[in-house]
């Protein structure tokens, strides 16, 4: 294929890359409805919330028609749950769409840079999971800054109560005073209650967002509270002392094992980078791996052992409190 050909192409692909993604971030913020279609779900209890938006949102046409596609699938459910999580303002549907764009740009510019075809389905296999590996390191991130945020809420919380304040007003103190997320997943419960969900709906609803065992722990002892009554701030401030000696002892467990995991990714990645750096230094050398069936066999068996070694550093210096 001539270089012009494929310069211009790829020029197009990155041109069209960027303009989807800035006609997909664009847009105008939830309205009340929207966010408790997607957060409360008024499709009914047992229906998982899709991500699908209302008909009278403005968005595009290709848009709409893969959000109809896949509303019904079994995997919009989770991926929109996923999204939700990650507090990132895109249907299941926009989501896909930048998927395959990602697939089509690391395949041509793979397809460019190696100058093989066998470097096609790297590069889709590249783009398909790197979209994905950000949603997942977004969700991570976002549940550790609200467990490290728990701790001080709780007292907040309970030294409102002791204040005279309601649940529901603690709770929007909650989301005045702190910083996000926590704010944010704490305004979402206090519209919910205010639209006429009840207290422990609204709160399972949390807890769906925020997958966190302290959360758990909060969201039952308030439940539990609702029904048989008690004293609800000493087992608040109960409860918050429990959560800051865990994250304080998680804190002293990652500096322990920094080390390890630390060496868990150079001797993961290394291999790889040195590929790389010798691909770019030396192509046909390093392309004869790619060219031979023996080559093949040995990337695999790598790719395998790799992994295999990966995720049994990860379970030894990964410690549950």
């Amino acid at each position: 294929m001539p270089p012009v050909i494929l310069a211009v192409g790829v020029g197009l692909l990155v041109l069209v890359f960027f303009v989807g993604i800035g006609l997909l971030l664009n847009r105008q913020e939830k309205q009340i409805d929207d966010r408790v279609e997607r957060y409360a779900g008024q499709r009914g209890r047992g229906e998982k919330a899709t991500g699908q938006e209302s008909q009278g949102k403005k968005t595009g046409f290709i848009v709409q028609q893969v959000d109809k596609a896949v509303a019904r699938k079994g995997f919009a459910a989770g991926l929109a749950l996923s999204l939700a999580q990650a507090d990132l303002k895109l249907t299941v549907g926009e989501f896909l769409i930048i998927n395959f764009m990602s697939c089509l740009l690391f395949a041509l510019l793979l397809f460019v840079i190696g100058g093989s075809v066998f470097m096609i389905p790297l590069g889709l296999a590249a783009g398909f999971f790197v979209p994905r590996i950000y949603l997942s390191m977004r969700k991570s991130g976002r549940l550790n800054a609200f467990n490290g945020q728990l701790g001080d809420t709780i007292t907040l919380m309970a030294n409102a109560l002791r204040a005279g304040y309601s649940l529901v007003q603690a709770m929007e103190a909650v989301s005045r005073e702190m910083p996000p997320p926590i704010s944010l997943e704490f305004a979402r419960v206090v519209k919910e209650i205010g639209l006429g969900l009840s207290h422990e709906v609204a709160m399972n609803h949390l807890l769906e967002r925020v997958r966190s065992d302290d959360l758990d722990l909060l969201v039952t002892a308030i439940n539990v509270q609702h029904e048989v009554g008690g004293n609800l701030s000493e087992i608040l401030d109960t409860i918050g002392h429990t959560i800051r000696e865990r994250v304080r002892i998680q804190g002293e467990i990652r500096v322990l094992t920094a080390q390890g995991m630390l060496s868990g990714y150079v001797i993961s990645f290394l291999p790889i980078a040195l590929m790389i750096i010798l691909f770019l230094i030396n192509r046909e050398y390093i392309g004869a791996m790619f060219q031979e069936p023996c080559g093949w066999a040995m990337l695999t068996f790598m790719a395998i052992i790799m992994t295999v070694g990966f995720i049994s550093i990860q379970k030894i210096v990964h410690i549950d409190v």
